[in-house]
C-alpha cells in the first residue's frame, strides 16, 4: 500500500468500527446488494431483477438506497410503487432508473438506511408494509445488519489495478469478499472475457478468500432499442447502421463490447466519470460530433438518457435496454427455500 491508500483504509477502518459497534437491524429481511470496487458491476440491473423476482415470490419488497449523486438530503419516497416522484437530479440517475422499472415496489432514499428503513415501516400502508428490504450498494453500509450480503465483481475488470482508493477502484482489501454470503461474477457474456477466460482468473481469486459462497456468473442482455419518444426497436434494426456512442458509467467499456457483440457498427464512442451530469454543451457537442462524421444514429445507456431528457433532443438519439439474466437458483439462495 503507499501512503494514499493507508490514509483512506485507516480513515474506512475507523468508520467501520464506529457504525459496527452501533449497528442496528430493522424487524424484517435485509438483504444487501453491492460491490467491492467503485461501479461497473451492473448493480442498478441485479436489483431490478431481484425486486422483480422478490414480488413474483409474494414478498413485498422495498428498496433502500443512499441515492448517490441525487440532491434530495432528507429521508424520502422516490417512489411509492407507481413511477418517480421526483426528477432525476434530485433521485440521483440510478434510484430514478429503479423507479421507472418497478412497479408495485417502494424506493426509499436516505443516508442512513435504517432510518430510511423504519420511514418505510411507518408511511407505507399496512397491506403493503415491506416484509423485505432490499440495501441498494450496502456491503460497506456497516450501520445497519444484513441477513444476506450479495457482492457483484465485474468479469471484465473485476478489480481494476488491485489497490485501494484512491489510487485504484477497490473500496476495501480483496480480501474483504470473505464477508460475502453469495458472489455474482458479472457480464460473463461480455467480449473476450467470457466464463470461460476471465471469469476463471476472478473465481480462483474469490476461493483464495471466501471458500464457502455460492458463486454464480450471470449476463447482461441488451434487449432492445429505444429512441427519445419511447418507441421500442428490437436489436436487429440495428444492422447495417453506424453509430456514435456516448455513456458515463462506471465501466465503459462493457457498454461498447455490449453493442459490437449485437452488431453495431460503433465508428466514435466517447466516455465521461461514472454518474456524470450532463450539460447542454456536453450533448450539442455530441450531436455536432456525429454530424461531423456523417455518423446517422446515436446511443448512449438507460441510465444516461435519463439524464439528458430534459435537453433538445435529436430523434436519432437512442438508449439500448438491458436486463440482469442469472441462473433461478441465484434468487433461491437469496429470497430463501
Amino acid at each position: 500500500m503507499n501512503i494514499f491508500e493507508i490514509l483512506y483504509y485507516a480513515g474506512c477502518s475507523a468508520k467501520k468500527k464506529i457504525k459496527l459497534s452501533n449497528q442496528k437491524k430493522l424487524p424484517v429481511k435485509v438483504i444487501s446488494i453491492g460491490n467491492i470496487t467503485t461501479g461497473g458491476t451492473g448493480k442498478t440491473p441485479a436489483t431490478i431483477a431481484i425486486a422483480e423476482k422478490a414480488k413474483e415470490k409474494g414478498f413485498k419488497p422495498c428498496i433502500l438506497t443512499r441515492g448517490y449523486r441525487g440532491d434530495a438530503s432528507d429521508i424520502c419516497f422516490i417512489s411509492k410503487g407507481d413511477g418517480p416522484l421526483m426528477d432525476v437530479k434530485t433521485a440521483g440517475d440510478e434510484p430514478f432508473l429503479m423507479a421507472q422499472y418497478l412497479k408495485e415496489i417502494p424506493i426509499v432514499k436516505g443516508i442512513n438506511r435504517y432510518e430510511a428503513g423504519i420511514f418505510a415501516l411507518n408511511n407505507i400502508p399496512h397491506e403493503k408494509k415491506p416484509d423485505l428490504f432490499i440495501l441498494d450498494d450496502g456491503f460497506q453500509h456497516w450501520g445497519l445488519y444484513r441477513d444476506k450480503d450479495i457482492v457483484l465483481i465485474d468479469s471484465m475488470n473485476p478489480f481494476g489495478n488491485n489497490k485501494l482508493l484512491p489510487v485504484g477502484r477497490l473500496r476495501e482489501p480483496i480480501s474483504e469478499i470473505k464477508r460475502a454470503d453469495i458472489i455474482v461474477i458479472t457480464k460473463t457474456d461480455s467480449g473476450e472475457n467470457n466464463i470461460d477466460i476471465g471469469s476463471h482468473k476472478t473465481l480462483k481469486m474469490i476461493r483464495k478468500y471466501n471458500f464457502n459462497a455460492p458463486v454464480f456468473y450471470s449476463k447482461h442482455k441488451p434487449l432492445y432499442f429505444k429512441n427519445i419518444n419511447g418507441v421500442i426497436y428490437p436489436i436487429e434494426w440495428a444492422a447495417g447502421k453506424t453509430f456514435y456512442g456516448f455513456c458515463a458509467i462506471g465501466n465503459p467499456e462493457s457498454f461498447k463490447e455490449t453493442l459490437l457483440s449485437i452488431g453495431v457498427n460503433l465508428k466514435y464512442f466517447k466516455t465521461f466519470r461514472d454518474h456524470h451530469n450532463f450539460t447542454e454543451t456536453d450533448i450539442r457537442h455530441i450531436i455536432n460530433e456525429a454530424k461531423e462524421n456523417n455518423l446517422e444514429w446515436i446511443v448512449t445507456t438507460e441510465k444516461d438518457i435519463i439524464k439528458v431528457k430534459t435537453f433538445n433532443l435529436p430523434e436519432n438519439l437512442f438508449s439500448l435496454a438491458i436486463k440482469f439474466h442469472i441462473d433461478n437458483e441465484f434468487y433461491t439462495e437469496a429470497l430463501g427455500r
